[in-house]
């Protein structure tokens, strides 16, 4: 009879803590994931992601790692489908990655991945840029609230910056406004 009580207050626990295991990604666990990581942005891509990368979730998911769980979808865009892939970090949307065939534009908003000259998600627009004039331009379509600026000595990198601005939609925030901007999203096109 004890056995039985035992049993019966031990079972679901034993039950639940295997449902609860199974949440766990055993490859997180392995030494060369202890220390973070390791993705940047770079003239090249993001990561293990570049031009040549083919657009199918086990190329993404080898080119981000095993911090990241992808999936994929299809949306509209100007008449045309677009075929994309969102990766999320700890259940937050973090890299989403487009293309035809291959991979043609990423864009990063995930405070881990820095550019290669250590820019990140949130470092202030005035830290990069003296002036929007020559380097930035408004955003447009779904992006046209953020101001869009060629990184410095980039061909392939964008940032996209966001804050607060009551002016006249169409026309791009003053330089002392953009001062209080901060990076909302880094992109690298092909």
């Amino acid at each position: 009879m004890k056995t039985l009580r035992v049993l019966t207050v031990a079972l679901p626990l034993l039950l639940g803590g295997c449902s609860t295991l199974s949440n766990i990604q055993w490859s997180k666990m392995a030494p060369w994931n202890w220390f973070g990581s390791s993705l940047a942005v770079s003239e090249k891509g993001v990561g293990g992601l570049n031009a040549l990368t083919p657009l199918e979730s086990e190329a993404i998911e080898k080119g981000l790692g095993s911090d990241y769980r992808v999936r994929s979808g299809m949306r509209m865009e100007n008449g045309n489908m677009v075929r994309y892939f969102e990766a999320l970090r700890d259940s937050k949307l973090a890299v989403v990655v487009e293309g035809d065939r291959s991979v043609s534009e990423i864009t990063v908003l995930d405070e881990a991945i820095k550019t290669d000259g250590g820019v990140a998600i949130g470092t202030p627009f005035h830290e990069l840029y003296d002036k929007a004039y020559g380097a930035c331009q408004q955003g447009s379509g779904d992006e046209q609230m953020l101001v869009v600026c060629k990184a410095p000595g980039s061909q392939h990198i964008e940032y996209l910056f966001a804050g607060q601005w009551r002016g006249p939609e169409g026309l791009m925030p003053s330089d002392d406004t953009l001062k209080s901007w901060t990076l909302n999203k880094i992109v690298w096109r092909r």
